[in-house]
């Protein structure tokens, strides 16, 4: 399991003071590209030298409670499933032991075209 922390920004509230929900998918993302690059996965290298990059098919998202400013965040990323063509990752984003929000996110790999294709070897391996 990876761990990300972050702290909530004015700019990442609403008019009602709490995290407008659409944030919680941009925390989740940036928690992924530290997942990954701390799996040692270089996406520019990935995409220049093997014309490859990671792209969301499917987010499934519960919203249990809210964040406010300057909170401070986990975000929990846990490989769920893997085979040889997606990835399908929970990310958990936590305050203390509350859990505020809960996804399932299916990556794919794509071509620089924009074609689906298969994960290769090296990154199935380094990758959990």
């Amino acid at each position: 399991m990876h761990e990300f922390a972050l702290r909530v920004y004015y700019e990442d509230t609403d008019l009602a003071g709490i995290v407008y929900y659409a944030n919680y998918l941009r925390f989740i993302e940036r928690a992924r590209t530290e997942w990954v690059r701390d799996q040692g996965v270089d996406q520019t290298r990935l995409k220049e030298d093997e014309g490859l990059v990671f792209a969301v098919r499917r987010v499934e998202a519960d919203y249990i409670a809210p964040a406010r400013f300057d909170d401070e965040l986990i975000v929990r990323t846990k490989v769920e499933q893997m085979t040889g063509a997606r990835i399908v990752l929970s990310q958990d984003v936590k305050r203390g032991a509350d859990l505020l929000f809960s996804a399932q996110v299916t990556l794919v790999a794509l071509t620089r075209d924009g074609q689906p294709t298969r994960l290769p070897a090296n990154i199935r391996r380094i990758v959990h």
